[in-house]
């Protein structure tokens, strides 16, 4: 396994169960009043998918060492952080405004996605 994004999976995979249950319990009725209950299931989904699909990417990278999928495992860590982030954020009162950055989390999500088929891609035989 790639050490680094192992280590990275399992703090946002921490974090993810975390807030998920901080929001559903603890937050609940300030998120309901806000209009945010929404927007913090969907960071708490957006950042648990990407969570498994980065531990997933580090077992592959363990098994096949690649730059490349470390690359697409970094990317979506900065989805992670950006995308849910921004929500969490906005659900912790943020104002309105910075739910602009949000759109830039889920581009580093869509371009991970997209690069994963290079990324598994085997390099060409000599």
């Amino acid at each position: 396994m790639d050490n680094k994004l192992t280590w990275i999976a399992a703090i946002l995979g921490v974090l993810g169960v975390a807030l998920g249950a901080f929001g559903a319990h603890a937050l609940e009725p300030q998120l309901r009043e806000l209009h945010r209950l929404d927007t913090w299931r969907t960071a708490t989904m957006y950042h648990l998918i990407h969570t498994v699909a980065i531990l997933a990417v580090a077992v592959a990278a363990g098994l096949t060492p690649s730059a490349r999928l470390r690359v697409v495992g970094y990317i979506w860590t900065v989805g992670v952080v950006v995308f849910a982030g921004s929500l969490y954020a906005l659900g912790f009162g943020a104002p309105g405004w910075f739910g602009a950055i949000t759109p830039i989390g889920g581009v580093a999500f869509i371009l991970g996605w997209a690069l994963l088929p290079w990324a598994l891609r085997r390099p060409a035989s000599a």
